[in-house]
């Protein structure tokens, strides 16, 4: 008499497959091939430019790792004194997603600008920062901007700032310096998920708690800039990529995640 034989199990692989036809993952996909530029100890691959101050140089420890975030603190200063800072990751990247985790704590530095409450920022496209003037407050480069609630006013963050640069909407050149996205309003210190994906010169999308709530194109330059118009060679004004930095514009804030994707052209 022949006996039947045990059914084989199906092999994970299998399963995968099967899993996506019928439209299920087996693993998350969103974290295929995204790499953390903090390493959650330390400013490893990190370089602070303080105006007033030679790139590196961050005197006052605006910038400093505790508790497994980047945290940016004015503990050590008496007043602002427009000592903008940015804090520069080391490698350039073109086309990619880049993904952050922050939120707003604590209160504003003495001195710090009305419009500086709870204002923070990525920037992306950055001019390499080895070519920031001493005394330049911020890169040229497009401002992913990050903004908090202060409880009762609406007010969204993931906007779009320009600091010697314009942008294409809509078929539209924008001079203005800042265009407000269509986000939702988060007051309190809750932590926000901020991605922004970058396509070169072309297409720039953000994304806030996975909405997507702003898209732009063909970043160039301001040639009416003075920090702007040393970067221009050859009459060339389009900005196809750049560095990547974390703002401190005097309200404390705290970067949990940094991570990125890089993508095809």
């Amino acid at each position: 008499m022949l006996v039947a034989k045990p059914p084989r199990p199906i092999r994970p692989i299998l399963l995968g497959v099967c899993a996506a036809v019928i439209g299920l993952s087996a693993a998350p996909p969103s974290d295929e091939g995204w790499v953390s530029l903090f390493n959650g100890k330390d400013l490893d691959g990190w370089s602070p430019k303080i105006k007033g101050h030679a790139l590196g140089e961050d005197p006052y420890n605006t910038f400093r790792v505790e508790d497994g975030v980047i945290k940016v603190v004015y503990d050590k200063y008496d007043e602002f004194n427009d000592r903008f800072g940015h804090l520069f990751y080391k490698t350039k990247f073109g086309d990619y997603r880049l993904r952050i985790e922050y939120r707003f704590v604590g209160d504003q530095c003495p001195g710090g600008p009305g419009w500086a409450i709870r204002n923070s920022g990525a920037m992306v496209h950055c001019q390499a920062p080895e070519t920031m003037g001493k005394d330049q407050s911020f890169p040229v480069s497009v401002e992913v901007q990050f903004l908090g609630g202060n409880g009762k006013d609406e007010r969204p963050t993931g906007n779009v700032c320009t600091p010697g640069t314009h942008i294409v909407m809509d078929g539209q050149l924008i001079t203005r310096h800042c265009t407000n996205s269509k986000s939702k309003t988060y007051h309190g210190d809750q932590w926000v998920t901020a991605e922004v994906e970058v396509h070169g010169h072309g297409k720039i999308k953000h994304f806030i708690n996975g909405e997507l709530v702003i898209e732009y194109e063909k970043t160039q330059l301001d040639d009416k800039d003075a920090d702007a118009k040393k970067l221009i060679k050859d009459g060339k004004v389009e900005v196809g990529d750049g560095y990547i930095s974390l703002q401190a514009e005097s309200h404390p804030i705290e970067f949990r995640k940094v991570e990125i994707l890089v993508l095809q052209k």
